[in-house]
């Protein structure tokens, strides 16, 4: 899964993109609402984490544009915790609403609900066949038996799931599982479909040739 970190406070984004990228998540970060703003609508993201108060473009208008063209997730993270700021961010469309200071727990935990609300999924706990995935804990199984992943095949597995019986092109793959500045031009996604496949059995994930891949489809 992959998110935006719109924040002006430098230090705070950058520890809070190393918190969710060991959270498992791919990460892109802007500096201000202009840029956070050109990214959302020029990329796809599972989520998008915004701050109020930036240069450029505050959160408000960001959300407001944002809302006329894209509806992904969005939960705002600001110092403004009067409830007025509560009532227009949600008005404006946000999804979620968080006051600083945070705990990072808790915001991991809000971020996985939108994201699952956001694939019309209800619990933390994926199956299909034998197959689970806990979302919380991060673990995998087959026939009760749990499967050893690596982060980047976990998020392949978990993608998948999400959006089971769709065919999920190579490019929505890319823009999901990889980060803005990760080299998405070499056979480094072939490298954990094939991993992952061994390791879950040769029945869950299928290639649609030309098309992408497919759990259950």
């Amino acid at each position: 899964m992959k998110l935006l970190i719109v924040e002006d406070e430098a230090d705070l984004r950058e520890a809070l993109a190393m918190a969710l990228k060991d959270e498992g998540y791919a990460v892109d970060q802007a500096e201000d609402g202009e840029e956070g703003f050109y990214m959302a609508v020029e990329w796809n993201y599972d989520a998008i984490i915004l701050d109020i108060m930036m240069p450029r473009m505050n959160g408000w208008e960001v959300m407001e544009k944002l809302r006329k063209v894209k509806d992904t997730p969005v939960l705002i993270l600001t110092a403004r915790g009067a409830v007025d700021d509560r009532i227009r961010g949600l008005d404006l469309g946000s999804d979620d609403f968080m006051v600083k200071p945070f705990d990072m727990d808790e915001l991991a935990a809000r971020l996985r609900a939108l994201i699952r609300r956001a694939a019309g999924k209800s619990t933390a706990t994926l199956s299909f066949q034998e197959l689970e995935i806990d979302t919380v804990k991060k673990t995998v199984s087959v026939e009760g038996s749990p499967v050893k992943l690596t982060a980047l095949e976990y998020a392949l597995v978990h993608y998948l799931m999400m959006h089971r019986d769709a065919v999920v092109s190579r490019t929505e793959l890319y823009e999901h599982l990889f980060n803005e500045d990760d080299d998405s031009l070499s056979n480094v996604l072939d490298v954990h479909v094939c991993n992952a496949r061994r390791k879950l059995g040769g029945a869950y994930i299928k290639t649609r040739r030309g098309l992408g891949y497919t759990m259950g489809a």
